[in-house]
């Protein structure tokens, strides 16, 4: 996964005007207590990051 296609499921999953805030602000253990945006920045990949996302908002299978 790109960070493109990250960013995308992102405001598919949040909405525009909330995706950034919330990757930016939701610390997440499964991310070793970083927000998503974080997580990034530090050289996890996406696909990693985006599985954290899933979980922590509970998204459906559809979305994985």
């Amino acid at each position: 996964m790109r960070h493109t296609e990250f960013w995308s499921r992102m405001e598919d999953a949040l909405g525009t005007s909330y995706y950034r805030v919330w990757a930016g602000q939701f610390v997440m253990a499964d991310l070793g207590g970083r927000t998503a945006a974080e997580a990034l920045d530090a050289g996890v990949p996406p696909k990693q990051v985006w599985a954290a996302v899933w979980r922590a908002l509970d998204l459906p299978a559809r979305d994985r």
